[in-house]
């Protein structure tokens, strides 16, 4: 699996990244919580290992917004806190799985190596097709009709999250909070700027597009 360790502990993150890497695990590790959304909206992972306590952005926040833009993506997340309240509210925002600190090297291993067998199930999300047009979002890449084209990472990201919500729409607040990481408050076009340039590239007739709809008054929606 291709992995991203967020930790802000030198000493455990580098611990980590050698045992995951030592047991076959492509590896890339940041120490904040700003660094692991921005790198997890770049780039596609299998698997999180998340810290909770992190500076920058809490760890519950970057599982949030993780989880909103890349719904196939397993969350392990770690913590020194053992609280159930604490556990229960890191399931709550998307995690897959809990381990307290400290946990010992083989039982983290069968937690992630456990992971690695159901994302072999979840894989099939990052390939979607819908009439003449693929989208492979690993990849970022797609086709429609003979068409090739690549993707941004921010506009695979705008396509996982409305997929995984369809067929409910996706304000642009929410769209602004898990693709870009800003807040949902702010005034800005980038949105549906976005939205035009992805548009251009995955519909028939982008001036009346059938598969990503504008919601007035509320976003945008995925129909397929």
């Amino acid at each position: 699996m291709r992995i991203l360790i967020v930790e802000d502990e030198a000493t455990l993150r580098n611990g980590l990244r050698d045992l995951m890497i030592g047991d076959g695990h492509q590896v890339e590790t940041v120490s904040d919580g700003a660094a692991a959304v921005e790198l997890g909206l770049r780039e596609a992972f299998d698997l999180v290992l998340l810290d909770l306590m992190l500076p920058k952005l809490g760890g519950m926040e970057v599982c949030r917004r993780l989880r909103a833009a890349r719904p196939g993506m397993s969350i392990l997340m770690l913590s020194a806190r053992g609280a159930e309240d604490d556990k229960v509210a890191g399931l709550s925002e998307g995690a897959d799985d809990y381990v307290s600190k400290p946990f010992a090297a083989r039982e983290l291993l069968a937690r992630v190596r456990a992971m690695g067998r159901r994302h072999l199930g979840l894989s099939v999300d990052e390939i979607i097709r819908v009439g003449s047009l693929t989208l492979d979002l690993a990849q970022l890449s797609g086709q429609l009709g003979e068409r090739s084209f690549k993707l941004t990472a921010r506009e695979a990201g705008i396509v996982r999250l409305l997929h995984h919500k369809m067929p409910n729409p996706v304000s642009r607040s929410e769209l602004l909070e898990a693709v870009w990481g800003s807040r949902g408050d702010l005034e800005t076009r980038a949105v549906d700027m976005a939205i035009a340039t992805l548009r251009k590239k995955i519909e028939d007739e982008p001036a009346v597009p059938r598969l990503l709809v504008t919601i007035k008054g509320v976003g945008y929606r995925w129909c397929q």
